[in-house]
């Protein structure tokens, strides 16, 4: 792949452009120059007995329509990037003009996030107009994983629960949102011993949600949970900390039941939440991690 990204390649297609339109002009030219084939203007070809090829020279406005064609995209080339790696004199740019855009959309959407920054989280919670502009900006950036009522799937966290892998306090939400979060369970089943004890782990945390399991198998995957325990906690109820789950409560991210549980120990998992700090600007931020923090509210903020 190196080759495609080499500087010989931006001069292999500024060289064939000029060069295309320089051939277009030659074509032209000799197109142009009309050569008389036979007393009777024609090219001595005859079809059907009397069907002659006439040798008329181009029509004027078809030739000056031509040259005009490769005279504007001379020009274009000039002031926009066309050329290879040449910029162009205007030094134009569709990332410039993305980012001009969004400083203008910025400046003038200002007055508005002002009014919003010096708010808490329950202040804004309360506003109907912040509540709303973060409804948009949740649904713009977020629905796609989280689905439009932040409720989730599997693999992507429910945001309206009070199920949260890490703080959930507003500052956090807005953490994550800039940084984005890599959440990673290491592959344990050659920590925790054979096969079978793995399947007794996947039941005795399936025992500690009150979740359907078998007894026996719970009780002698007891003793292997202890390989667990460093992220989970002696009691299961995770580590917000570490970003460790809470094996406690019925809130299975990736899968419910022994199979699931047995895969996640054997295979280990990766999460990731890209950030979007760079999508977002920090008055954005404010608002969007105040209205996914307040999903999780219920009316506790309301009644406030």
């Amino acid at each position: 792949m190196s080759d495609f990204i080499n500087s010989g390649w931006a001069l292999f297609v500024a060289a064939t452009t000029v060069l295309g339109l320089v051939l277009c002009l030659v074509l032209l030219a000799i197109a142009s120059r009309r050569k008389v084939m036979a007393d009777d203007n024609t090219t001595g070809h005859v079809w059907d007995e009397d069907l002659r090829e006439l040798n008329n020279p181009l029509p004027r406005w078809w030739m000056w329509l031509f040259v005009i064609t490769v005279v504007f995209a001379a020009v274009y080339l000039a002031f926009y990037p066309g050329l290879g790696s040449h910029p162009g004199t205007l030094k134009w740019s569709s990332t410039g003009q993305y980012e001009a855009e969004q400083k203008k959309a910025e400046a003038a959407l200002a007055p508005v996030y002002a009014k919003f920054a010096p708010m808490t989280a329950e202040q804004l919670a309360r506003d109907t107009a912040a509540m709303g502009i973060g409804q948009r900006l949740y649904l713009n950036n977020c629905a796609q994983c989280h689905g439009s009522d932040a409720r989730g799937s599997k693999g992507f966290p429910n945001l309206a629960d009070t199920d949260w892998l890490g703080a959930g306090t507003h500052d956090y939400v807005k953490q994550v949102i800039v940084q984005g979060r890599v959440g990673m369970m290491p592959p344990m089943a050659a920590a925790v011993g054979s096969a079978e004890d793995v399947r007794n782990v996947a039941n005795y945390v399936l025992s500690l949600s009150g979740s359907a399991h078998n007894n026996i198998a719970a009780e002698m995957g007891k003793a292997k949970f202890g390989t667990c325990a460093g992220c989970h906690g002696a009691d299961g109820k995770g580590n917000a900390a570490l970003g460790a789950p809470n094996l406690t409560d019925k809130i299975w991210l990736h899968g419910w039941g022994e199979q699931a549980i047995v895969n996640i120990i054997t295979n280990g998992k990766n999460n990731a939440m890209p950030a979007q700090g760079r999508l977002l600007t920090p008055e954005q931020v404010h608002v969007l991690g105040a209205y996914v923090w307040s999903l999780s509210q219920g009316t506790r903020v309301a009644a406030q």
